[in-house]
């Protein structure tokens, strides 16, 4: 915030202007690029700013269009952003592919390389599972797509700032990401690219040409210099954070356990941090998220969470439709506590006592 707020009142100039106040402000812009570029592995000219995560999807997937490919290849669990986009190719007359997952939310390699054949335009596989936590082995993911010539998308919106990674080193062609994730302003994001695949995109938002004519706009700079500054901290602090909070999703979880009839969603070990995903038989989840009060839980993903239907996750992973309505999402973070942890198992345990009472 200490950073951003010179950027809403007097280093307020447009980037793009000539004038002394606007290159000063460039400047400002260019170092929160030559920031992001080093913490995420990326070249700083090789990365868009976008309003989120969101926006990145929707212009690499669009924006491959129209190809001589006409196949592309995702999985049943991506975020909403990867598969109404899909949905939306296929209305146009694409072909998509939604790879399965199995009990613990993980991918068949042997049946992703099935998959993909020489009319597959690109593969999109996210980094880290937004409702459990499971992590895809992306840089093999990636090998295999390429191999038969596609591209590759990897929504790491979940991972940026909280695992180390290096999209040169991972070999995809596209990142997305948003700043929210860590603890960086929303409505920000971005999109790194490789070099080759810089010059394969169509823009989806045209006007000043900004940003090397793929995503014109004028730039939201407090938002991209919070980001920038967001993500410097939160990888200088990932060691500590990790360490800290995976003590803390590890007491919660082991304790929520113990409750009778509870069983955790995602693969034990193949997983981030700071999410644990609990099936409370029997319990509905929204019913339980009002006896929590003032414990912050979710029944799905945020952008879909008020919908009262099972998770389109934890259905692709095998739940029926009874125990997707009963599991509750508890994400973790740098400013989770002690304390805070301990209010949550009594309040869940009290919540799932009451509510199982017979009525």
């Amino acid at each position: 915030m200490e950073t951003m707020l010179p950027y809403f009142s007097n280093l307020y100039a447009n980037p793009n202007s000539s004038h002394l106040f606007g290159l000063s402000v460039h400047d400002a812009v260019e170092e929160a690029l030559e920031d992001l570029s080093g913490a995420i592995g990326g070249k700083p000219h090789n990365i868009l700013f976008t309003s989120g995560a969101t926006e990145a999807v929707n212009l690499v997937i669009k924006g491959l269009l129209p190809s001589d490919r006409k196949h592309i290849v995702t999985v049943s669990t991506e975020h909403k952003a990867v598969l109404d986009t899909c949905s939306f190719l296929e209305s146009v007359g694409y072909r998509v592919t939604y790879l399965p997952v199995d009990r613990e939310g993980m991918i068949d390699l042997h049946l992703l390389a099935d998959a993909i054949t020489e009319d597959t335009l690109l593969v999109s596989v996210m980094m880290v599972n937004n409702e459990t936590g499971v992590i895809h082995p992306i840089r093999e993911i990636s090998r295999i797509a390429h191999q038969k010539g596609a591209w590759m998308l990897c929504d790491a919106t979940q991972a940026v700032g909280k695992l180390p990674i290096n999209a040169k080193d991972i070999n995809v062609d596209f990142l997305a990401f948003s700043a929210h994730k860590f603890y960086g302003p929303k409505g920000v994001g971005g999109l790194c690219l490789s070099d080759r695949a810089k010059k394969a995109l169509t823009p989806q938002i045209h006007g000043g040409g900004q940003q090397g004519k793929l995503r014109s706009g004028t730039l939201n700079v407090p938002g991209i210099i919070g980001m920038a500054k967001a993500l410097t901290i939160a990888n200088a602090d990932m060691p500590k954070d990790t360490d800290q909070i995976t003590k803390l999703r590890d007491r919660l979880e082991k304790e929520l356990l113990s409750v009778e009839d509870t069983f955790r969603n995602g693969h034990p070990q193949h997983r981030l941090y700071n999410t644990t995903n609990i099936c409370f038989k029997g319990v509905s989840a929204e019913q339980l998220i009002m006896e929590l009060g003032m414990v912050s839980a979710s029944s799905g993903s945020a952008c879909s969470a008020t919908i009262n239907r099972p998770s389109h996750v934890l259905t692709a992973m095998g739940l029926s439709d009874a125990d997707g309505l009963s599991a509750l999402r508890f994400s973790l973070g740098r400013f989770t506590t002690e304390e805070e942890i301990a209010k949550t198992i009594d309040a869940v345990k009290q919540g799932v006592n009451r509510l199982r009472v017979p009525h």
